[in-house]
């Protein structure tokens, strides 16, 4: 069997991806070892950093009717690990109500962890948005198109994406020429062996465009990478793993820590999935990523809240 067949193979087995997966991705070929618990797992070495996603405070029926429990499960399961900060993929609440943000900000920053914020349409249903921008991303860039920014740390260059101020119902993502202009503007000029992270709420690659499961205009964000050896595009959305690779981009898309969606066309409409309330846990989760020095590629692994 020739190297793109396992590589096809491979692929296609580790969709929908379960807990404790390390991705490594090296010369564009994804690479995966299983580690089980990483609790128990010895701890990796160098820069890491989490990602959480879809926390959705203030959603309380069925499969969660209590979303503030899992989150603050998702944030203590992180305290172990000590990540140098976290990253949030969005929809951090679920009607955009201040009691909501209140509550979540409350249990994130109770765990003492520096995290940046990217928002979910969910938080973005009050006055475009401005009540999420001025508590979760002050000092961003500010204009029709909502709130993006970037940072540095430890050598790695994030970026923090818009996608849906100009989300229409079901409708793909966007970004907007003012964010793709900034973004083009952002990146020029860094060094192509830097390690790149883009985070986004919606998936910048299409997943499943029948329920809005994409960016119209993610392409032309990706383009501008094209030119960097290591690109990791973190999201959420859609509630489950999803990972794949394109040359220098490794695209991952997180659990939910509020509650699952069923996989691309296996329902009439996305939504929240009813589960055994017993097994809940496992199909929410939090991501860490590991950068070791002197390697190009981002260690990637998945734990469940019930691991």
């Amino acid at each position: 069997m020739d190297e793109s067949t396992d590589r096809r193979k491979l692929l296609k087995c580790m969709l929908w991806a379960g807990s404790g997966v390390i991705w490594t991705v090296a010369g564009g070929i994804p690479r995966s070892r299983i580690v089980g618990n990483t609790a128990q797992a010895a701890p990796m070495q160098g820069f890491s950093f989490a990602q959480i996603s879809d926390s959705h405070i203030g959603f309380s029926r069925d499969p969660n009717t209590d979303t503030p429990g899992t989150l603050a499960a998702a944030c203590e399961m992180l305290k172990p690990h000590q990540p140098s900060l976290v990253l949030h993929t969005g929809d951090v609440s679920h009607l955009s109500k201040e009691g909501e943000f209140d509550t979540a900000e409350k249990i994130i920053g109770g765990a003492g962890f520096e995290v940046h914020y990217v928002p979910g349409e969910h938080d973005w249903i009050e006055e475009n948005g401005r009540p999420f921008v001025a508590r979760f991303q002050k000092g961003t860039t500010q204009d029709g198109e909502g709130g993006y920014y970037s940072f540095d740390q430890e050598g790695v260059h994030f970026v923090g994406l818009n996608n849906v101020a100009s989300l229409k119902a079901g409708g793909l993502g966007d970004l907007g020429e003012a964010q793709l202009a900034w973004l083009e503007k952002d990146l020029s000029g860094r060094s192509a062996s830097q390690p790149i992270v883009l985070f986004a709420h919606i998936p910048l690659w299409t997943v499943y465009e029948k329920w809005g499961w994409g960016t119209e205009d993610g392409a032309r964000a990706l383009a501008l990478t094209k030119r960097f050896g290591s690109v990791t595009v973190l999201n959420g959305h859609i509630h489950q793993i999803m990972q794949k690779v394109e040359g220098n981009v490794a695209f991952h898309t997180a659990r939910a820590t509020a509650f699952p969606q069923p996989a691309p066309g296996t329902a009439p409409s996305p939504g929240p999935m009813k589960v055994d309330p017993g097994k809940l846990r496992s199909f929410l989760g939090v991501t860490e990523v590991s950068v070791v020095r002197g390697k190009d590629e981002l260690a990637i692994v998945d734990t469940p809240l019930g691991a």
